[in-house]
Formats: structure tokens, C-alpha cells, sequence
């Protein structure tokens, strides 16, 4: 992490990585009209956060230019992390205005990530280099892993240790614009971490007819993958979304959402374990046309799954700020 400096002191501090201007300057960063310079070369964009509309710009940035310069209306941290979980992952880099010491160690550490410039005067400088040293020395915690980068997903087996009642609650139907194959369903679960794999309706029940284009997916906070590798709640989706469809095998593909039903209904609470005994949940309607996959590849009924039984699901080490895979840890029950 880099500290700049505001500052019209002549004298040089050597732990300054940079001294910043607000005039264009060739001998520091500086910026004009709404860009980033360093020397005399643009490196970025700058955008005064005052409204939900100038964080979304910011977030949209991701990914296309080196450096964002983050400044504020009423300083805040709530921006800085939904920015920071937007770049995470993505080879820009963000520079952050503090106004107070206290706001160095803030955005320094948010999402345990942190910005990569503090932008501080001389009443910061003392906090600001202090969270710069601290930074420095935990640079190898938290490497960044690389995504999938593919459209095959590892799915792995994962033991049910418990099945409990979970009583009543408000349940998803989600009706797609396309037709599912046997042996191809949604990945939903309660933590980020572990999503199982939940067959659609695609299977002929003695007392209700398949509806290949449905999967009953589970409770309302319940997370699922989205098409563009992000998770949401259940809660969140809408008409016209893009959900990623995985088979049995973890092969993917992208459907669009044509409806949602949200009911009230019993559930069943399936507790379970990885193979690196990682816990995990999930909460499904009790009925006997909701299908989750077991070992074999078959689709078996959630009212039919015993303690003991192996079953197939996603599981990763990903922590999750507003739906985006960041390299931060968390813990979820």
C-alpha cells in the first residue's frame, strides 16, 4: 500500500511514496478534469463519491483503468468496500482521500483488502503510514486466487449430518424461459461458501406433472450463482436475470428467469459436511418433487434423504460482499 501526501512542505519524507497537487504538476500525481496524473501521464480517473449514482460509476470502472481516486462528500466507508469488492480480482488500483486519522485504518483494512493509496495531509500522514506498515507486513495473508476462468464448475460430494425441520417459511420457485435436461438444476444454499446442486422439475411425479422449466429452489435468503459469477439472495431476483444452469457433471449453461413464485411452506433444514468436514446448510420445501443429486449422479427427493447420505455440491473459499467473490475471510453458520 502507498501513502500520498498533500502537503506544501518543501522538506521530503522518504516514507511518502508520492506527493499528490491539485494542480497538474510533473513532478507529482495529481488531478484535472476528472483524470488521474502521475508525472505527466494519465493513470486514471478520479470520482468524488456524492450520491449511489458516482459509486456505481466508480464500480463500473473495474477492471479498464490502472488507478481510481476516491473522494468524498461525507466520507464513507460503505463506498469504499462496495468499490474495493468491485476491483478485487481486477488490476485497477484504488487511491482514497482521508480527511481524519481514524479514517486511515478504515479504508486501509476494508473487506480486509484495503485501498492501495491513502491520500492524506499531514494530520493523517502518522495513521496513514502506520496502517502502511502494518500493511507491509501482512502482504502474503490473504493472496488473491484466480477465478474459474472456465465453464466447467468442480462440484464435489458432501455428507448430510443432520435433517431437521425448518419450519415454516416464504419458499422460491424459479421459472426459467428455457427447458432443463434431467440432471441439470441451480446451485443454492445458505452460505456463500457451499452452494448444493437442486434438480429441476424435470421428473415425472405420481401426483404432480414435471415442469421441465422449473426449479424449486429454496428459502428467500438463500444465495444462488448468477450467469455473471456473482451470487444473490433469492429474494433479490427478478423477472429477466441471468442465472447459471450446471449439470450433474458441472458443465454450465445461462438461463434467463421468466418468473418467480414466493410462497409460504414447510421446510426441511439439511445440515452437512465437506471432505474437509467445512460445515454447511440448506433449507428446501419438504416435498417430494423438490430433488436434490447424490453421489451417483440421480436425482433423489429432499423427503427421502437419510443422515449419512452423500449428496453434490459447490464448494469454494470465497467470501461474498454484495454478491462479488472477494479475498477476504469470514465466517458463516
Amino acid at each position: 500500500m502507498e501513502v500520498w501526501l498533500k502537503s506544501n512542505s518543501t522538506s521530503i519524507n522518504s516514507d511518502v511514496d508520492f506527493y499528490f497537487s491539485t494542480e497538474h504538476s510533473e513532478s507529482s500525481i495529481s488531478i484535472r478534469d476528472g483524470f488521474l496524473y502521475k508525472k505527466n501521464s494519465k493513470i486514471g480517473a478520479h470520482v468524488h463519491i456524492d450520491s449511489e449514482e458516482r459509486q456505481e460509476y466508480a464500480r463500473s470502472l473495474a477492471g479498464t483503468v490502472e488507478w481510481i481516486y476516491l473522494t468524498f462528500e461525507d466520507w464513507s466507508m460503505i463506498p469504499i468496500e462496495n468499490i474495493v469488492a468491485a476491483c478485487d480480482r481486477t488490476p485497477t488500483l484504488i487511491a482514497a482521500e482521508i480527511s481524519e486519522p481514524l479514517q486511515a485504518h478504515g479504508a486501509g483494512f476494508a473487506l480486509e483488502i484495503g485501498v492501495d493509496a491513502l491520500v492524506c495531509s499531514e494530520n493523517e500522514l502518522e495513521a496513514a503510514l502506520i496502517v502502511k506498515s502494518i500493511r507491509s507486513s501482512n502482504v502474503e495473508i490473504n493472496p488473491i486466487k484466480p477465478d474459474e476462468g472456465n465453464d466447467v464448475l468442480y462440484l464435489s460430494e458432501v455428507k448430510i449430518t443432520s435433517i431437521e425441520s425448518g419450519q415454516n417459511g416464504d419458499r422460491v420457485c424459479i421459472d426459467l424461459t428455457s427447458l432443463l435436461e434431467i440432471g441439470e438444476g441451480m446451485l443454492i444454499g445458505s452460505t456463500a461458501r457451499s452452494l448444493v446442486l437442486v434438480h429441476g422439475e424435470t421428473i415425472e411425479s405420481t401426483y404432480v406433472p414435471k415442469r421441465p422449466f422449473r426449479i424449486n429452489a429454496g428459502s428467500v435468503e438463500a444465495y444462488t450463482l448468477m450467469a455473471d459469477g456473482k451470487t444473490k439472495y433469492l429474494s433479490e431476483l427478478t423477472s429477466g436475470d441471468e442465472v447459471l444452469i450446471v449439470s450433474k457433471h458441472g458443465n454450465t449453461r445461462i438461463c434467463t428467469i421468466g418468473r418467480l413464485k414466493i410462497e409460504t411452506r414447510p421446510f426441511i433444514l439439511l445440515r452437512y459436511v465437506d471432505e474437509k468436514h467445512n460445515e454447511a446448510h440448506v433449507l428446501m420445501q419438504q416435498a417430494e418433487t423438490v430433488r436434490v443429486l447424490n453421489n451417483n449422479g440421480g436425482a433423489c427427493s429432499v423427503t427421502e434423504l437419510r443422515t449419512g447420505d452423500v449428496i453434490i455440491a459447490y464448494n469454494t473459499n470465497e467470501t461474498r460482499h454484495i454478491g462479488v467473490s472477494v479475498s477476504a475471510s469470514s465466517e458463516e453458520r
